[in-house]
This record gives structure tokens, C-alpha cells and sequence, in this order.
């Protein structure tokens, strides 16, 4: 008996209950994962994304902020408060500001509105978890003297200076931006952002007004990605570019402007390459077969959409197991270079890469 494919229509009306509609994140896992993922990529372990020569070296700088992100965040869990101080040596844990008052999440909540929003004052101690993270730095720019200055430079941010350039990455705003500080400031907030998340009760964060923004904090997604396994097999979820979390969206459907009758898929796949039609039929769980595993034609598509002439990526998970989006959108670039001299406009920005005026 062959299953009836539904259409987006159909999918949006089912249960709610049934479809994990908010997937909050994990810093214990997320950080030490992602670190993994972009040192294969690095080192081309991953055909389904072939990262280009010229990346590797950002790529393994950007796993060392990750192991950065992952330490802080081990360090500063229930586990690792409670570990015997016999084990082994490890960083100390900065004061994880805490999450906003009760009353204002409420206030939040019962208005349809984020209720970690990043429009919103930062916890004050947020600058603690952004000087450990340059510490945690500290070893990887052992005889790195571009990267030991760098985070020289980061420390000698005057307060007016970090705040403003905290402020430009979490609204996407790249002008006067320091491309080469953004992304250890952005990879303080990610933290920030991430643990605070973690703590919520997802049942109780509402569905957004409009599925092009995070439920959780008001971010724009970095990408979108095919989960597997469980309630969430074969479903697309939109991954925040800052606090992590997931929330669903059916497939076909742009996730710049929510229409869905200009919809295109590309892919670095050679001209006239069989690319299936995983995203075509408009379902969601897909049908599509999985013995296509490590083809850069099914790992890494854009979503393009000429209603908004607007993309994002989307990674499939049936294809390649171990897809982690914020990583597997920097080594991606090749199709970034493709969509947009195809005259798209990238949704959003990846908040560990920017770049300068020239």
C-alpha cells in the first residue's frame, strides 16, 4: 500500500501535538558537535559538502570557538559542578547570567511575542562568558600571532565598543562592523543565548505570528534542515542563527516570505545530474529514497523563492547523518558564490562569518 503524499495545506492542519513544533537546544551536545563537524569539513570528509582549499584554515578556526563554547558550557553545567576535584583540570566556570525576570517571559508568552528576545537589554554579566571565551582561545593562538592579535585586540574593546558591535551582530547589521571581531563576540552570545534557551519549557513557547522568525528569541534562521528519527523523521525545522533552537515549517514554502509557488531548488550537482525531487512533492515526511548518501546534489541545496528573489540553505539529514547546519552553511560558500550571481539575496547572515566593505 503506497502512502499518500500531503500537501502543504494538509500538513498545517494536523494535530499540532503530533509534530514536535519546537526543538530546543542542547549546549552540552551542540557545541562540541558542531566543533566536530567543521574539522571534517576541514579536513574534506564530507563529499557531500566540499568545502574549497581556500576555506579549511576559517574552518579550523572555527571549530577551536567552538571546542571555546563547548568547554564554557560543560563547565558551567550541574555535571561538572558536582565532578570531584580530583579529576581532571578544567576552565573555570564564568556566572551564566540568568534568565529574565518570570514576569517579563510571562508578559512574553501571553503575547505571542519571543521570551528570550534578542532586541532586548543583555544581562550585564553576559561580558564574564565573553572573556572567558577569549581565554579559553588562549591555546589555540599558541604560535598564531594573526589570531593572538586579534583576540588582543578583542580584549581591548572598551565596553561602548563591545556593546555596539554585540548590538550590529545580533541585528544582522554589517555596516562598520570589525569582521574580524564579530564572530568571537557573536560566538559570546551564541552561548549566552543558547544555555538560556535550554532552560525553557517548550510546550509553553507559542507558535510566531509569522514562521520566518525564531519563537524563541526573534532571530532570523541561518538555514533550514531535514530531521530524521522519532515524531520529527523527514520534517523540516528552521535552525536559529543564535539560540539554536528548531521549529517547523513545511517544505516548498519560502522561509523569507511564506509563499510557495516560485519555489526552486539549486545544488552544486554538475549540469543535466539527476538531483531527485526530494522537496517537489510537497510532502513532509518525505518518501524520497536515502541510498543517495553523500551527494553534494541532495546534502546542500538553496532554497530559492522569486516571489521575494531570496534563498536559504537546507540540509537533509536522510542524506548525510550528521548535518549540522551553522557548520555546514560556512563551508558551503561555493553555493552561496552560484545562487547569487543567479541574483537571489541571502536571507540572513552567518553570524561566525562577515565581511568587510571591499
Amino acid at each position: 500500500m503506497v502512502q499518500r503524499l500531503l500537501s502543504p495545506g494538509e500538513i498545517e492542519s494536523l494535530d499540532h501535538t503530533t509534530i514536535p513544533r519546537l526543538v530546543l537546544p542542547q549546549p552540552g551536545v551542540l557545541f562540541s558537535a558542531r566543533a566536530t563537524r567543521l574539522r571534517q569539513l576541514a579536513d574534506g570528509n564530507v563529499p557531500g559538502i566540499p568545502a574549497p582549499d581556500s576555506l579549511h584554515g576559517y574552518l579550523y578556526l572555527m571549530a577551536a570557538v567552538a571546542d571555546a563554547q563547548a568547554a564554557i558550557a560543560a563547565a558551567g553545567s550541574p555535571a561538572a559542578a558536582s565532578r570531584p576535584a580530583a579529576s581532571a583540570p578544567r576552565p573555570p566556570a564564568p556566572p551564566v547570567p540568568p534568565l529574565p525576570p518570570s514576569d517579563a517571559m510571562e508578559t512574553a508568552l501571553a503575547h505571542n511575542m519571543p521570551p528570550l528576545p534578542v532586541s532586548g537589554p543583555r544581562p550585564a554579566g553576559w561580558g564574564a562568558i565573553y572573556l572567558a571565551l577569549l581565554d579559553q582561545l588562549d591555546a589555540a593562538a599558541s604560535g598564531q600571532p594573526q589570531l593572538a592579535a586579534v583576540l588582543a585586540g578583542l580584549r581591548a574593546l572598551s565596553d561602548t565598543d563591545l556593546e555596539g558591535c554585540a548590538d550590529a551582530v545580533l541585528a544582522e547589521f554589517g555596516e562598520g562592523i570589525n569582521p574580524l571581531h564579530a564572530p568571537f563576540v557573536a560566538a559570546a552570545l551564541q552561548l549566552l543565548w543558547v544555555t538560556h534557551a535550554s532552560q525553557l519549557d517548550a510546550s509553553r513557547v507559542q507558535p510566531p505570528v509569522t514562521g520566518t522568525l525564531c519563537p524563541v528569541c526573534g532571530s532570523h534562521p541561518l538555514a533550514s534542515v531535514i530531521r530524521i528519527g522519532g515524531q520529527a523523521q523527514g520534517y523540516r525545522y528552521l535552525h536559529c542563527a543564535i539560540c539554536a533552537s528548531e521549529w517547523h515549517m513545511v517544505r516548498v514554502k519560502c522561509s523569507c516570505c511564506e509563499k510557495n509557488a516560485r519555489i526552486a531548488y539549486q545544488s552544486l550537482a554538475p549540469a543535466g545530474a539527476d538531483t531527485g525531487a526530494d522537496e517537489d512533492s510537497g510532502g513532509d515526511p518525505a518518501a524520497a529514497p536515502v541510498n543517495k548518501a553523500q551527494d553534494p546534489s541532495r546534502v546542500a541545496r538553496a532554497e530559492t523563492c522569486d516571489d521575494c528573489r531570496s534563498y536559504r540553505k537546507i540540509f537533509n539529514q536522510e542524506h548525510d547523518f550528521m548535518v549540522e547546519p551553522l557548520a555546514d552553511d560556512l563551508a558551503s560558500l561555493a553555493l552561496d558564490v552560484l545562487v547569487t550571481e543567479a541574483g537571489y539575496a541571502r536571507g540572513s547572515v552567518n553570524p561566525l562569518l562577515w565581511f568587510g566593505s571591499e
